[in-house]
This record gives structure tokens, C-alpha cells and sequence, in this order.
């Protein structure tokens, strides 16, 4: 984000409205080598080829926000390759990690990874390293520290369904796991803060505190989701785009004040149930209008969403979740264009 853009951005998390209401995405690998034209390898191997991708979304689209904006990163593999997790890369599909762990008995003796030196990371720090001078050119600055959540992690190590079995036949060494990754993380979003005097901003991942019921989600995320959120930063931004009515109460107490959902729970509601007290980047449906819809049928989803929203202070205009795979250039004009005509 330039720095207009992130001036306004902070006026936005403030309460007040800005005509023509902003538009923004998060953006990264699922869509952004496919509209590009090139394969997801490509884009996740080659300094060149990943700064170019993202120069070129924020060059053709200058009116929109792309968040966290030159996101370096190797998918899913991130974070969970510090703890020894095989990392598989097809030419052209997304990147995942297999299982680390196949007992719980293991998480006793887990350590905590260094990410200054494990894994993937040393390689995403120096990324961007590289990259500073040349985001900075463009006008740009880094604005997050940026990783997947405690949740999401200890998912990758276990199997999504290991995991959430073991937190009502093991709760203790989930609390255990979750401590690991969670001083994990504080390390690591420190290490980017400390690189990158211009972060002013902090963005985490978990879907998987979508998968847990509001008990579990009071025991297992929100102690280890304070801690982390517990920074000096302005921006303090979550994306959970499953099942959010159990939790999202609670995200301003955690400290959050930007949201990205899913499309389970209406805008509307949203607000209510945390007060107003979010700003909410959504939430238009990704797959079924943003990428499989025409241009009109974006426009009118637009429409819909700002006619039922006659208060816009603290809403985004995006989809709902990530940028999809397959979104066109039209497509996210005519979301940018229907905006502006309505609000401008």
C-alpha cells in the first residue's frame, strides 16, 4: 500500500466513511500467478517473477488495496515447513504440507522452531530484503508482519482432524502445541517488525478457528490470539473465512480491528454481533460472482450490498475470503467501477 492509501486505510478503521467508498483484496499465490500467465511454481521460486506479478496488480488497478500488498510467502508451507513438515510443489497447484506429527505423544517433546533459520522463513524475510527497494520505487511500503495462526498451524502438523479429536482427548498437549506455535509466532512477527521499520500493521490466518464451537474457541484461540495481537502496531487484521458467528464477539477484545470472513454470515450481522465495532473487508461471494460470474453479474452484487448497507463506515468493499483463482481483470473493474457510481 502506498501511503495515501494506508492513511486512508487507518481513517477508514477510525469510523469514517470516504466517498467513493474504497475497494480491496487480499491477493496472493491462488490467484495471482494464473493472472499473470504463469505457474504457480514460477511465481513462488523466482524473486523476479513474483515481484513483477505483484507490481503489475498494483499498477493496473491503482484505486484498489491489495492487502497485506507484496505478500512474500510459499503458500500453506510457510510457517509449517520451521517444523520439519515436508512441503510438496506441484508445477501449478497450490503448495501444501504434509502431516509432522502422527501422535500426540510427540508434542511433548516439540520445540520451538527458530524462525530465523528454519524452514521457509530465512527465505520469505529475504524476499523481501530484496524487494524493499524496489516496493519502495513504486511508492509502496511494507505494511505487515504477516502468518497463518496458532490453529491453522498445529492443523498442518496434525491433520485437520487429529487435531480438533485431540482437543476433547488431549486438551492438555493441544494447549501444549498451541503454546509452541503461538511463541512461534510472536518470534516471527517480531523478526519482521524488526527488519521492516515501515510495518505498521500485523495480519494472521486461521480458518481453523472457524471449525470449533464458541467453548472451544474461548479455551483453545482467543488466549493464544490476544497474546498475539497484543502488539503496537495500527492495524491489527484477521482473515477466518470459515464459520465466524461463534467467535466474532469476541475479535475486538482480542484487539482486532480489521476482519476478513467468509460469505456463512451476512454483513448485517456481522455488525451486530460485534457491535460495529470491526471494519469488515467483504463481502461479496469469491467463487460463485467474483470469479465465475460476468461483469454484470459483479456489478449488481455490488449493488445489492451497498443498497442493503446504508451505513458504510468501517466496510471494505471485497469478496468475501482471499481473491479466488481465475478472477479476471473485467471482473474487478466492473467491482472498482460499480462502486465508485454508486458512492462516489
Amino acid at each position: 500500500m502506498n501511503d495515501e492509501q494506508w492513511k486512508n486505510l487507518l481513517e477508514v478503521l477510525d469510523g469514517r466513511a470516504h466517498h467513493p467508498i474504497h475497494c480491496g483484496f487480499i491477493v496472493d499465490s491462488p490467484w495471482l500467478p494464473g493472472w499473470f500467465g504463469v505457474e504457480t511454481v514460477e511465481y513462488l521460486s523466482s524473486e523476479t517473477i513474483w515481484f513483477e506479478a505483484n507490481r503489475k496488480a498494483v499498477e493496473t488497478f491503482p484505486g484498489i488495496w491489495f492487502l497485506p500488498g507484496f505478500w512474500s510467502e510459499f503458500g500453506m508451507c510457510t510457517e509449517p515447513s520451521a517444523f520439519g513438515a515436508r512441503c510438496i510443489f506441484p508445477r501449478n497447484e497450490f503448495p501444501f504440507a504434509e502431516k509432522a506429527i502422527g501422535s500426540v505423544e510427540q508434542i511433548a517433546d516439540l520445540k520451538t522452531p527458530d524462525p530465523g533459520t528454519d524452514g521457509l522463513l530465512p527465505l520469505v524475510l529475504n524476499r523481501l530484503k530484496w524487494a524493499q527497494p524496489r516496493i519502495e520505487e513504486l511508492g509502496h511500503r511494507i505494511r505487515f508482519s504477516i502468518s497463518r495462526g496458532p490453529l491453522n498451524i498445529a492443523s498442518f502438523l496434525m491433520g485437520v482432524t487429529e487435531f480438533l479429536l485431540a482437543l476433547k482427548t488431549a486438551p492438555g498437549l493441544m494447549h501444549r502445541l498451541l503454546r509452541v506455535a503461538t511463541d512461534f509466532l510472536k518470534q516471527w512477527h517480531e523478526l519482521q517488525r524488526s527488519n521492516f521499520s515501515s510495518i505498521d500493521g500485523i495480519l494472521i490466518l486461521d480458518d481453523i478457528v472457524g471449525f470449533v464451537g464458541e467453548k472451544d474457541f474461548v479455551e483453545f484461540a482467543l488466549p493464544y490470539l490476544r497474546e498475539l495481537y497484543a502488539v503496537n502496531v495500527a492495524v491489527k487484521f484477521f482473515h477466518n473465512d470459515a464459520p465466524c458467528a461463534k467467535s466474532v464477539r469476541y475479535y475486538p477484545e482480542i484487539g482486532i480491528n480489521l476482519f476478513n470472513p467468509g460469505i456463512q454470515t451476512p454483513l448485517r450481522q456481522l455488525r451486530s454481533l460485534s457491535n460495529h465495532r470491526l471494519t469488515i473487508l467483504g463481502t461479496i461471494p469469491p467463487r460463485d460472482v467474483l470469479a465465475q460470474g460476468t461483469p454484470e453479474d459483479v456489478r449488481v452484487a455490488v449493488r445489492q450490498l451497498l443498497e442493503q448497507t446504508p451505513d458504510r463506515s468501517r466496510l471494505i468493499l471485497s469478496c468475501s475470503g482471499g481473491m479466488p483463482p481465475g478472477v479476471t481483470t473485467e471482473n474487478i473493474q466492473a467491482f472498482q467501477d460499480e462502486a465508485n457510481a454508486l458512492t462516489g
